[in-house]
């Protein structure tokens, strides 16, 4: 997908070969200085997105008590964590809960799809004047300074809404932040990243032939250009992006297939197994954020026929995030990365009365995430929901306490003073308390 902005001519964008197909989305990567400083440790984050709004009633919070038409079809199964139960369609993540916790106490401003993504991948809230950062871009934009082989934010699947837009991306910080986004399946048998695979009639020599050339022309078009806030560091962000298009580090990460056998089918060979082993590899070679599109085929926004998508999109869920969590352990990474799983909302406890089969509807006033790794306490279970996993119960988290928890993990200031759009100041986050039982 390319994306052009006035800062950069079409020539360069064209006449350097490949870099025409990653657009400025690399080159602004390097464009603006970062204004934190650096935290203790680096911590990385795999932001598994279950778009659409998953059960928590069916899946994290089960309530077998329940009537019928609360309950539903599915039973619960013990973990290795003491009083935590799980869907019966979840056996890897109940093998490994002592790697994640849950928080059953969610709730948040909005049941609207869009406005309830913006907000969970945000900690802000979206308004007609106000476009809130993700977290990749926030980590980004606080912590980014060096030069990269690698995209510091990557997306694996597209996440829009048709409604509200692209949520987690730059936002008010300018698309200069937005993620490298791979639109292509990693389960297809033909998936590649070609914008780091220089074309055929194009070789790494050439690139370099047509740097040495741009170069020479952009000492004549400098003088033309000076007036251009681009103009003054132009030369540092066309090296470093070339630099990225033809470094072996970013075109080996995202080369899955160098992955073993055992290792792909231990993920689960499908859009979101995948996903997330491509996601592995992206950080492992230096990539600091990544969003893993969640689903294999209906999405979470289950209105009719809840039973059945659950059956169709939990078991590569669980499977893949199970994977995730035990290979991040024993590769020594998961203390220093974060991995999330949420969507903007849960599911009504009372199941509909749709034709096609019954079905659950927007909850925002009660539902569930999970978050592991990244220096967050494993094994826990934060809050609690009343018989009907209606209501909260006990130890509500809003959505900027998720958030201020992310920020806490990932090292990022909370009270970083940005520039809106229209120079208006904001905090990075103005609201929200970290989980001190997660910590």
């Amino acid at each position: 997908m390319l994306r052009f902005n006035t800062g950069f001519s079409r020539r360069e964008l064209l006449q350097v070969g490949s870099l025409s197909a990653l657009g400025v989305n690399l080159l602004d990567t390097v464009q603006q200085p970062a204004v934190a400083a650096q935290p203790r440790r680096e911590v990385n984050c795999i932001l598994l997105w279950l778009l659409g709004g998953p059960s928590h009633i069916d899946m994290y919070d089960m309530k077998p008590l329940a009537p019928p038409e609360i309950r539903g079809e599915l039973n619960p199964i013990a973990t290795r964590v003491p009083g935590l139960e799980l869907s019966e369609l979840m056996p890897h993540m109940a093998d490994c809960a002592e790697k994640f916790s849950v928080i059953r106490s969610m709730h948040s401003y909005s049941p609207t799809h869009g406005q309830g993504d913006f907000h969970l991948m945000s900690g802000n809230r979206l308004t007609n004047s106000l476009n809130p950062p993700g977290f990749g871009a926030m980590l980004t934009w606080q912590q980014e300074r060096r030069a990269r082989q690698t995209p510091p934010f990557v997306q694996v699947g597209k996440l829009a809404s048709p409604r509200y837009g692209d949520p987690g991306f730059g936002g008010f910080l300018g698309r200069t932040y937005d993620p490298f986004v791979v639109e292509r399946d990693p389960n297809s048998g033909s998936f590649a990243v070609d914008e780091f695979s220089p074309p055929e009639s194009v070789g790494v020599d050439r690139l370099s032939d047509r740097q040495s050339l741009l170069a020479a022309l952009d000492q004549f078009q400098s003088h033309k250009e000076r007036q251009l806030q681009f103009a003054r560091t132009h030369e540092v962000f066309r090296e470093q992006a070339l630099s990225m298009i033809t470094s072996r580090r970013a075109k080996d990460a995202f080369d899955i297939s160098q992955e073993s056998e055992k290792v792909r089918d231990n993920y689960g060979r499908n859009r979101v197994g995948q996903g997330l082993l491509l996601a592995r590899r992206l950080v492992e070679a230096g990539v600091r954020f990544v969003t893993v599109k969640g689903y294999v085929r209906y999405g979470w926004d289950h209105h009719p026929e809840v039973f059945p998508r659950l059956r169709t999109e939990v078991p590569p869920y669980q499977q893949g995030y199970a994977a995730l969590l035990n290979d991040l352990d024993q590769r020594g990474m998961l203390d220093n990365t974060l991995v999330i799983t949420a969507g903007e909302f849960g599911r009504t406890p009372r199941l509909n009365n749709d034709p096609r089969a019954p079905g659950r509807d927007h909850w925002n006033r009660c539902f569930s995430l999970t978050l592991g790794g990244g220096g967050i306490k494993k094994g826990i279970v934060l809050g609690a929901s009343d018989k009907h996993a209606a209501e909260i119960a006990d130890r509500p988290v809003s959505v900027p306490d998720f958030a201020a928890t992310v920020y806490h993990a990932l090292g990022l200031n909370p009270k970083a003073e940005l520039r809106t759009l229209d120079d208006r100041p904001t905090l990075a986050l103005p609201k929200g308390e970290v989980i001190p039982e997660l910590i």
